[in-house]
């Protein structure tokens, strides 16, 4: 999380390098659960780069199948120790392939995705 420096009133935010390192470990923990990942990934704005103080981090999964519904989907995954406030998305596999390419977000999702985690085929 931000650390507030006790002599100024800066805040230190962690950069794009600090926060991937710290999404690469926490996939390696998250593959190990009972769930069947197949991907994982972050997008927004530390993957386009132009994040900022205050920035959270946008994290998408694809598993194989899943009972859940979409948005309890993610609560399997404790994001609490990333080094920034996290949102995890959740889709099975065929949600993934059945996202709209003509919407801005499926289009984002697609384009800009920096992929930590792919399950070899």
């Amino acid at each position: 999380m931000p650390v507030r420096s006790l002599s100024s009133s800066v805040l230190k935010w962690p950069d794009r390098q600090a926060v991937d390192a710290a999404v690469r470990r926490w996939a390696e923990e998250a593959i190990r659960g009972p769930q069947n990942v197949l991907r994982i990934g972050y997008f927004g704005s530390y993957a386009r780069g132009d994040w900022g103080v205050g920035s959270d981090l946008d994290l998408v999964m694809v598993v194989e199948a899943s009972e859940e519904p979409f948005e309890r989907r993610s609560a399997p995954w404790d994001t609490s120790g990333l080094p920034v406030p996290a949102d995890l998305l959740v889709y099975t596999r065929r949600e993934w392939e059945a996202l709209p390419h003509g919407t801005r977000f499926g289009w984002m999702l697609r384009t800009e995705t920096v992929w930590v985690y792919l399950r070899a085929a």
